[in-house]
């Protein structure tokens, strides 16, 4: 009796890299939740953005820059499609420049997805965005730890409802929430000028390690990667990359670039380290692609959003489990 079939890249079968619509990886667009592992999910919201606008259009450009993104992993010698069932569940509904409806249907979009036990890998979209993400990984995992890669805290708070939601408060309310175990929890790349001395104490307060910019570059990658894996132990885990953590070079389309930054290849590797890890979802925001005349940052993000679904087919194979299917039927 074969095995069901479950959605898979629709590359290698004749169909060349450039033709077709642009799906993530030419993965189906299909919205199912049967017999998926993984869905790629827009998220075309920039509302809590605090300086320029545009990451609503993200999600397209990262899908375009994927294109000739295949399922085989070098590094980690492993062909993600042998592990993995994925699928381009497309973009979520939201309600331009209504912040708090937005999340609400965020979250309600996201819940059944949860539920069915597929990491949703998102992309964005503003970093507000992550909020309803948590809301609705912690409905069914329980309060997350986070692994977030910025060059920003985003724990800032406001005393005024209508900037409540910024983009640069995501986490602070997060935790108020208890959406995140922010004792496990840890936040790598912080840099640039603040308002105010002291802003990354408070996100320390709420429990989260911190680190600088300068104290990762104080370690080796595998230093930091070990770090990491320590502090969230097999806990559930929610990663989250902000594409401002990479130098500007690497990422010039975003809304609040800062300089001193990493490189593609750092991040890279950064994240292959953190293989074993048991992620129950990611999400990959802040690609403005207005700013992006060479679409050098929708590429880096497509790049770095593959090495999320690496990092699932791994964790897969770490726990033995075998191929997913005999033959695919055309859909």
């Amino acid at each position: 009796m074969g095995m069901k079939y479950r959605p898979q890249i629709e590359i290698g079968t004749g169909k060349p890299q450039f033709a077709g619509i642009y799906t993530f990886m030419h993965l189906p667009h299909v919205q199912t939740l049967e017999n998926v592992d993984y869905a790629v999910i827009g998220v075309p919201f920039d509302t809590g953005v605090s300086y320029a606008v545009g990451a609503r259009f993200g999600p397209s450009a990262i899908r375009t820059m994927s294109q000739r993104i295949m399922p085989i992993s070098r590094h980690h010698q492993i062909n993600t499609s042998d592990y993995l069932s994925g699928i381009d569940y497309g973009d979520l509904k939201v309600y331009p420049a209504y912040i708090e409806q937005s999340y609400t249907i965020i979250e309600e979009q996201l819940k059944p997805v949860f539920e069915a036990g597929i990491v949703p890998i998102l992309l964005g979209g503003d970093h507000s965005i992550s909020l309803p993400h948590l809301r609705a990984a912690a409905a069914a995992h329980g309060p997350v730890c986070l692994v977030h890669f910025d060059s920003h805290s985003d724990t800032g708070r406001s005393d005024t409802p209508e900037r409540m939601w910024s983009h640069g408060a995501v986490f602070s309310y997060a935790v108020d929430e208890g959406l995140l175990d922010a004792e496990h929890s840890i936040q790598m790349g912080m840099r640039g000028t603040a308002y105010r001395a002291g802003n990354l104490d408070e996100a320390r307060k709420m429990g989260f390690e911190v680190m600088t910019t300068d104290d990762v570059r104080a370690i080796s990658i595998p230093e930091l990667c070990e770090k990491v894996k320590q502090r969230v132990g097999d806990r559930p885990v929610f990663l989250t990359f902000d594409i401002d953590f990479l130098d500007p070079v690497y990422a010039p389309g975003t809304g609040t670039p800062e300089v001193g930054g990493f490189t593609t290849y750092e991040a890279q590797q950064m994240l292959r380290g953190l293989a074993g890890i048991n992620f129950i979802g990611f999400d990959l925001v802040e690609v403005l692609p207005d700013r992006d005349s060479s679409s050098v940052t929708a590429l880096n993000a497509a790049n770095i959003a593959f090495e999320f679904v690496s990092l699932l087919a791994v964790r897969r194979r770490l726990e033995g489990a075998s191929g997913i299917q005999e033959e695919a039927p055309a859909l």
